[in-house]
């Protein structure tokens, strides 16, 4: 008699938890005793909680009433962006709102943040044209148009946002002319009606500005998650150990398609999705009649160049399918694609032929000449760690055993995923942002809960075991109380060297974390700006090489990354106990910047401004 079972559908797919039932006792196996490794030390860095003292009180708001719709636990982000370039990075919290037929609800909207340089933040978001109502999602910063200030896209649940500094006093939605609100918005109708509504609504996720075609301009790229409508998602019957409705997974939804935007002159956009090769699909059946159904159900981008051909790259992570990973390659009359080929470089999976659910992404050179995707999956899935095996012909393959995140990363629900060197001796560590998406998780799985303590890696510089985990114990308690968490970004808000890092929670209150790491590694700031005309002013896409002694660090300068978030553009570079740089090589992005930027005359321990073409300034 088989066991009767009870059915959980959730964001990452479909579990099942058994109830009990009179089986025969099997026979145990002889099982050899496990070697057990000595914990590493892990070097003392407290975080404090500043969130209150510095005056940040923003709140998520997802909109639920009670229906569990699937958009309601899946966001949202936050970005750090200087828009006013006075050299103190301000904070963009993503906001969602009141589904259609909630009038009556108080408004939310974005929530931008101007850093005051005291420690403290003044909430501008009326005073630069932010109080825009929105389902928000994902974000992304960069410089499109290339007039020396940042500029911020965000992707929604309906139609995305892009709006244009106004020279760092505000900003200006210019989403209309700009061409790249998506193919629809959420209706404008009675809860009921919205309630039945079955035509598809865009699920916008991670985006990211990039800078694909090499003209300098930046291009915009969007995930979107799955095929969504309210009627869909209500029609599905889930119930959370057989009580309570559960929240729908992506199994139940079809796929959607990742949107790419070209800028064609620093004011609109044009869709390339289908010309520059991004729309993956799959036959549904076979013969002529198969039927090309849309395959990605995405949730993070990353931009990367994991062959060093000087061409950006995108690896996106899906939920519940494989992986993409978009190469970029030359097409026809001087133009560039994508070739998608995750499935030649082995990227799809981190186990053969076994999707995960990957939500938050990020890349970066994680040991000396060796670089790797992190991928944050699912509760009870460790974390996904491509590490390039082989350059050219491109490889990677999951390493996440051999460098200590196998077990130690499994149980929690991750999101949010970024590298950062939060102790400055200059190897890379990992942070991941964790929280469930269903508030009773407690009830069905032991071990579970709704709120997560967010997993923080130190990167010991061993070849074996290179992630020891930080235990909230040698750590600053702060750090590791829990929260639905679900993006994450890095900001050194406070400018004294250090990464301080910004976490976003689902449906609740935001934290600001200050690094007060006392260790005395020395570090320096690159900030780095294109000329405008080779390379974009946001020099996204630049990879800077440090040379110090018999050290050599490479750092690039990502734009989105994590999950729904953008970390700051100023680049940390942690040098340890070196007190002398001997050589800073900066390879720019753009088709015409050709010979790499050489410094020589830089002093560590504060921030320089790297201009393409110039000399070093303050």
């Amino acid at each position: 008699m088989l066991p009767a079972a009870l059915l959980l559908v959730a964001g990452g797919g479909v579990g099942y938890w058994y109830l009990s039932q009179p089986v025969a006792k099997p026979i145990p196996p002889e099982i050899a005793k496990p070697i057990v490794q000595s914990k590493i030390d892990v070097p003392k860095v407290a975080f404090a909680d500043v969130t209150a003292a510095a005056g940040i009180t923003f709140r998520h708001v997802n909109g639920s009433v009670g229906k569990k719709l699937l958009p309601e636990t899946m966001g949202g982000g936050v970005a750090v962006i200087d828009f006013d370039n006075d050299g103190k990075q301000d904070l963009l919290f993503v906001n969602s709102c009141p589904w259609p037929g909630h009038a009556t609800m108080p408004r939310s909207t974005p929530v931008l943040y101007r850093n005051r340089g005291d420690g403290t933040f003044e909430d501008v978001t009326v005073k630069c044209g932010l109080d825009v109502e929105m389902y928000g999602m994902g974000v992304t910063v960069g410089d499109y148009d290339n007039d020396g200030f940042p500029d911020l896209f965000i992707s929604c649940i309906g139609k995305h946002h892009l709006f244009h500094n106004e020279g760092g006093k505000g900003f200006r939605d210019v989403t209309p002319e700009a061409a790249v609100g998506g193919p629809a918005d959420l209706p404008n109708c009675s809860w009921d009606e919205f309630l039945k509504w079955d035509k598809p609504i865009p699920f916008g996720a991670s985006c990211t500005f990039v800078d694909y075609d090499g003209d300098g301009l930046l291009d915009l790229f969007v995930c979107h998650y799955v095929n969504w409508s309210p009627r869909a998602d209500l029609g599905v019957s889930t119930t959370l150990g057989g009580v309570s409705r559960a929240f729908v997974g992506p199994a139940e939804f079809d796929g959607s398609q990742c949107s790419l935007y070209r800028n064609i002159d620093g004011k609109r956009f044009e869709d390339v999705s289908v010309a520059a090769g991004v729309l993956v699909t799959s036959l549904d059946g076979t013969g002529p009649k198969a039927k090309a159904r849309a395959m990605g159900k995405s949730l993070g981008v990353v931009v990367c160049d994991p062959d060093e051909d000087g061409w950006p790259d995108l690896m996106v992570s899906n939920d519940k399918v494989r992986n993409f990973f978009f190469h970029n390659v030359a097409g026809p009359d001087g133009t560039r694609v994508f070739k998608e080929m995750a499935d030649d470089v082995s990227a799809s999976y981190a186990d053969a032929g076994v999707v995960r659910a990957g939500m938050g992404i990020d890349w970066g050179e994680y040991a000396p000449g060796k670089s790797a995707i992190l991928i944050a999956n699912y509760a009870q899935e460790s974390n996904t760690f491509l590490r390039v095996s082989n350059k050219r012909p491109l490889r990677f393959n999951d390493a996440a055993l051999g460098v200590g995140l196998l077990g130690p990363s499994r149980g929690p629900l991750k999101f949010g995923a970024i590298f950062l060197d939060y102790d400055n001796d200059g190897r890379l560590d990992l942070l991941t942002c964790n929280g469930h998406i269903e508030p009773d998780i407690t009830k069905i799985v032991g071990g579970q809960t709704f709120e997560q303590p967010i997993q923080l890696f130190w990167n010991t510089g061993e070849a074996t075991r290179t992630f020891e985990p930080v235990e909230a114990g040698s750590n600053s308690e702060t750090l590791f109380r829990p929260l639905v968490g679900r993006g994450v970004a890095t900001v050194d808000f406070d400018n004294d060297g250090d990464a301080d890092i910004v976490l976003a929670g689902n449906g609740g209150p935001a934290r600001l974390l200050r690094n007060d790491q006392a260790l005395g590694n020395h570090y320096i700031r690159l900030t780095l700006n294109g000329d405008g005309k080779r390379s974009n002013r946001s020099a996204i896409g630049a990879v800077i090489t440090v040379e110090v002694g018999d050290r050599t660090i490479h750092r690039q300068v990502a734009g989105a990354r994590g999950y729904l978030s953008q970390s700051e553009f100023p680049v940390t570079v942690g040098l340890g106990t070196a007190t002398k740089i001997d050589k800073i090589t900066v390879r720019w992005p753009g088709k015409a910047s050709t010979e790499p930027q050489v410094w020589t005359n830089l002093a560590p321990d504060r921030s320089w401004t790297l201009t393409h073409g110039e000399p070093a300034a303050k």
